[in-house]
């Protein structure tokens, strides 16, 4: 009887592989997810405004990764929504509890993002 092994790609081919997914990744979120839309046109002009001010280059990249966190919880919490809805339409409560926590981590994210900001800007 035949085993379906999965072979597991190595060295440069890894990489590569890697490399493409993360694209198609990024490529999937800016075509369907509105948050993510959204919160990546806030960081562009955010991100020139960042280098624009005149503060430290540590406070620069502070703000920088604090947006750039606010997406990552995003790419999160719709990787969670995607395996969620993926098991199934229907309700159940702890594909609800998932959701939830999947959002209270990215409003969490927008809190830490504002909560720098207006730090870094306070100290002007």
């Amino acid at each position: 009887m035949p085993t379906n092994t999965l072979k597991k790609r190595t060295g440069i081919t890894r990489i590569l592989y890697t490399f493409i997914h993360s694209l198609n990744g990024f490529r999937w979120l800016t075509k369907n997810e509105t948050a993510f839309q959204q919160e990546l046109i806030l960081l562009a002009p955010l991100t020139i405004l960042a280098i624009y001010l005149d503060i430290s280059l540590m406070h620069t990249i502070t703000v920088i990764v604090s947006m750039l966190f606010v997406l990552f919880a995003e790419m999160v919490n719709t990787a969670i929504e995607a395996v969620v809805d993926r098991i199934g339409l229907n309700y159940h409560p702890l594909s609800g509890v998932a959701k939830d926590i999947g959002s209270a981590m990215v409003f969490l994210s927008m809190v830490m993002c504002l909560m720098i900001w207006g730090a870094v800007l306070w100290s002007l």
